[in-house]
Order: C-alpha cells, then structure tokens, then sequence
C-alpha cells in the first residue's frame, strides 16, 4: 500500500515513536531529526557524529531484513539506477516509510537536475501505485536546487509527491512521453510575456 501524506504528518508519527529504529537513506547533509541511522554513497560520518552512520558502497542496502521501524528515501529514488532493485530494498529493510519525489515540473525546471536524476515518478491516485518512466528533458531548465526549495513553501503540491507507504511499495513502469517538438523553451515563453506586458 502506497498513499498520499505530507511532510508534516510524517514528522507528528515519527515524534509520537520516538523509540523506532528509523534510516534516513540518501539525504545527503539534511537527515531527517528522529533517524537513527544515515545511509549515503558519501561518506559523512564526522558530520553525523551523534548518530550511525553506514556508507553506501554496494547496491544491496547493507541491513538485515526488517531492521527499521521505518525508512525515510527523501529525493532519491530518481537517481537510483536499478530503481526496481532498489524498491525491494526498501521492502526488505523495513515494513514501512516515506518517499519523496519530485513531480515532472519540478524535475524539469532544475538545472542540476538535468543531468542526475534518471527517472520520472508520477502518482497514480486511482490504482494507488508509483508510475516510473525514464526521465525526459522537456524544458530548458531555469532554476537552480535553492530556488526550488524557496518555491515549494507555496507550490508544493505542483512540485513534489509525498507518499506514505506500507508493507509494499506498488508500481508500473510506463512508457515515457513522445517529445516531437521541444517548443517548451521557458525562456522563450516569459520573453512573450514580457513583450506582451510591455505592449500594454
């Protein structure tokens, strides 16, 4: 089962059991408070001094099967390469966690995201599963990775998906989008409105 929550709602579950063994897995230097463990392909253990820290050099995760209360896999999904592989990883670690992705519009409009992200992951409400394509880049990218988080505090829902999940993570691999005509050139759409603005 695989749903819809918030960031928010996540936090108040993971502050009423503060006794669960939670992984922050791929979170780089902004773990989640309540994990207990950290997981990344960079070795940060003198920033995580005060909890354990475990490198990421395998595509295997390097824990027992359900070792974790729950698993937190934050903005990382869409560079894993083997992201098949990668969710029953997560279905054998723990029994349930929170993922974040980032919608095809934010994907799109991040320059660093051009490049390292792999996968496009939609959410289907109606079956209730991931819908995973291989990533296309659709428009010129015109933002930088602080920007967007500025921009998420108002447009959120339009930016990234926050799902909640338990005992199975649900998901199809679609065919990803026929791109004939790259005309979605950002730069020139605000240049339109601009000059549209002006003649006004």
């Amino acid at each position: 089962m695989i749903k819809r929550t918030s960031k928010k709602y996540i936090e108040k579950i993971l502050a009423e059991n503060k006794e669960w063994k939670v992984l922050d897995i791929g979170c780089g230097y902004s773990a989640n408070k309540y994990a207990s463990t950290i997981c990344d392909v960079q070795d940060l253990s003198n920033f995580y001094k005060d909890k354990k820290f475990i490198k990421l050099e395998d595509k295997k995760l390097p824990f027992k099967d359900n070792e974790f209360d729950f698993v937190i896999a934050s903005h990382v999904m869409e560079h894993v390469q083997d992201i098949d592989y990668f969710i029953k990883e997560l279905e054998r670690i723990s029994k349930k966690g929170y993922i974040e992705v980032p919608t095809k519009l934010e994907d799109n409009l991040v320059f660093e995201n051009e490049k390292d992200h792999l996968w496009h992951i939609e959410y289907d409400d109606i079956k209730s599963c991931l819908l995973i394509s291989k990533k296309i880049q659709i428009l010129k990218p015109i933002l930088t990775v602080s920007t967007i988080q500025k921009m998420r505090k108002y447009f959120k829902n339009s930016l990234v998906f926050e799902l909640y999940w338990e005992n199975k993570i649900d998901y199809n691999f679609v065919k990803e989008i026929d791109v004939q005509d790259n005309d979605l050139n950002l730069t020139t759409l605000l240049r339109k409105f601009i000059s549209k603005k002006i003649r006004k």
